[in-house]
C-alpha cells in the first residue's frame, strides 16, 4: 500500500493493518520529513487517544491528515504508533 499526497509517496508498506477501513502504516514505513506534529487529539472509545500530524509536500499542506495512537488501549495494540491517513491523502495499492 502507498499513501500519496501532492504526487509524493509519503508512506509505503506491504504490512499495513486495516482497522475500521483505514490502513495503518508501520511507523518505519512513513517518510517523517513530510509530517509535522499537530496539537490535535481525539478519543476513540476502544482505541484510545489519537495524536495527529499535518502533511506537507512542496508547499501544499493537509492539516491533521495523519493520525496515530501512541498508547492505544489493549484491543488496539496492533496499531501502536502506526500511521493512518485521510483529508486529501490517497491510500492506494502500490
Amino acid at each position: 500500500m502507498q499513501a500519496v499526497f501532492n504526487d509524493q509517496v509519503i508512506a509505503e508498506s506491504d504490512a499495513t493493518v486495516v482497522v475500521e477501513g483505514n490502513h495503518y502504516f508501520p511507523a518505519e514505513s512513513v517518510k517523517q520529513e513530510f509530517l509535522s506534529p499537530s496539537d490535535t487529539h481525539t478519543v476513540c472509545g476502544w482505541k484510545g487517544t489519537a495524536s495527529y500530524y499535518s502533511v506537507a509536500v512542496d508547499g501544499q499542506v493537509a492539516t491533521d491528515a495523519a493520525w496515530y495512537y501512541p498508547e492505544p488501549k489493549p484491543d488496539a495494540a496492533q496499531i501502536k504508533d502506526a500511521v493512518a491517513f485521510w483529508k486529501g491523502v490517497t491510500v492506494r495499492e502500490a
